[in-house]
């Protein structure tokens, strides 16, 4: 923060804690111009006040939470830009990615460093007792994995913690995050291409907009309508007839048949299926046109320099085990 503020913040809290400092100092004067424990001269309904000090317990305990108010401030951050003397601190702040967090973590772990980040020490700590655990499980397969309950259990806490922000904690997903309960897999979903796919991410080659390409919202609509007809769904006949005359714009990527990356030859491009009613963006005409007109592009980021090669391993086991439960 800039000078001003960390002076601001440095005189506001200092002041506060000696104003308490005074305040209890004021309060443990007699102003009443009567001894201690003698009478104040009125009294309500039998109850007589008396000229009673502070309780010595409690004036002593304020005190001493003011030292420690004090001492704090002055062992840890809490002024301003002063980092305190222990040079403890919660994280790395500031940091901008990645590489500059794991970067700042090997530098504050070297002894002589002077930082004491309390989140460096806390994984490394997790690190040097689970590491081992990951590591056993990492040495057997994916399909092995998926018979053994504790490896998916702590699979499934790790998916919970990663993964559950976009595709959900029951893994059914939502708009433009894809349902990983059933067998619909745009880039394959073999046990090698499921971790290929956490560990290096996807970044989806794109589905251009269609709208000026197929003459605007009139070719939009017709193309819809036989892209729903693909599924079986009931369309305007004539529509559908001329979308399929428009289709062959839509080939090279989703098929003759409108199968997708079913199709060997264009697995890579994670073009959907057609035909058997999924849609990652909506069902709706109203979705499926949009689609059409505006193109659609998503992205997946990949897990392995976050979570690592072993803990995304069990991931992998997790999600595999969640479309192949029989």
């Amino acid at each position: 923060m800039s000078s001003f503020w960390s002076i601001w913040i440095s005189v506001l809290t200092l002041g506060t804690l000696v104003g308490c400092y005074l305040l209890l100092r004021w309060c443990l004067k007699n102003f009443a111009g009567v001894k201690e424990g003698e009478s104040m001269g009125h009294s309500f309904d039998g109850i007589e006040e008396l000229n009673n000090p502070l309780p010595k317990w409690w004036s002593t305990f304020f005190l001493l939470t003011i030292i420690w108010g004090f001492g704090y401030l002055l062992f840890y951050p809490g002024l301003g830009n002063w980092k305190g003397l222990f040079g403890w601190q919660s994280s790395n702040q500031g940091i901008l990615n990645i590489a500059e967090s794991k970067a700042r973590t090997l530098n504050n772990l070297k002894p002589g460093s002077g930082v004491l980040n309390q989140y460096d020490r806390e994984i490394a700590a997790a690190n040097a007792k689970y590491d081992p655990i990951f590591k056993a499980y990492a040495s057997r397969s994916i399909k092995d994995l998926t018979s053994d309950k504790k490896a998916l259990k702590i699979g499934q806490s790790l998916f919970l913690q990663n993964c559950s922000q976009c595709h959900g904690s029951d893994a059914r997903g939502s708009t433009g995050f894809p349902n990983l309960t059933d067998d619909d897999w745009l880039y394959g979903g073999s046990p090698a291409t499921i971790e290929e796919t956490i560990l290096k991410g996807r970044k989806a080659h794109g589905m251009i907009a269609w709208l000026d390409a197929l003459g605007g919202e009139q070719g939009v609509k017709e193309v819809a309508a036989y892209v729903i007809s693909l599924s079986g769904r009931k369309v305007d006949p004539k529509l559908a007839k001329a979308g399929k005359a428009r289709y062959p714009m839509c080939v090279a990527c989703h098929g003759p048949k409108g199968k997708g990356s079913l199709l060997s030859y264009n697995m890579k491009l994670g073009a959907p299926n057609l035909t058997d009613n999924i849609w990652l963006y909506g069902g709706s005409v109203h979705a499926i046109e949009d689609s059409i007109r505006n193109g659609r592009a998503g992205i997946m980021p990949a897990w392995e320099n976050i979570l690592g090669k072993e803990k995304v391993h069990l991931i992998s086991a997790y999600v595999y085990s969640l479309s192949h439960h029989k």
